[in-house]
């Protein structure tokens, strides 16, 4: 389990049990500036390095959930972005 301080100065709260800003599975830290799951970190970190152009086969607005998050990756790097995500971060 892991413990963090939330910004109201709640103490203690068990970082899993806030949903990953992606896809809303369970979180695990602040990773690339957001707070996410591994599996979304894992995948933003592998986009940003393949360095490859994705594209969307719906209206770029694919829901993205930890049921479905593999079936869009353009939606679901946008989603990391629009989070907050970031190379530096």
């Amino acid at each position: 389990m892991i413990l963090f301080t939330a910004p109201g100065g709640e103490a203690g709260c068990d970082i899993s049990q806030i949903p990953c800003r992606v896809c809303s599975g369970p979180s695990s830290g602040f990773h690339f500036g957001a707070l996410t799951c591994e599996g979304c970190k894992g995948f933003f970190r592998r986009t940003v390095l393949s360095n490859v152009r994705l594209e969307c086969l719906g209206n770029n607005d694919c829901p993205i959930t930890p049921a479905n998050r593999n079936m869009c990756k353009s939606c679901r790097f946008q989603r990391c972005l629009a989070v907050g995500m970031s190379k530096t971060g």
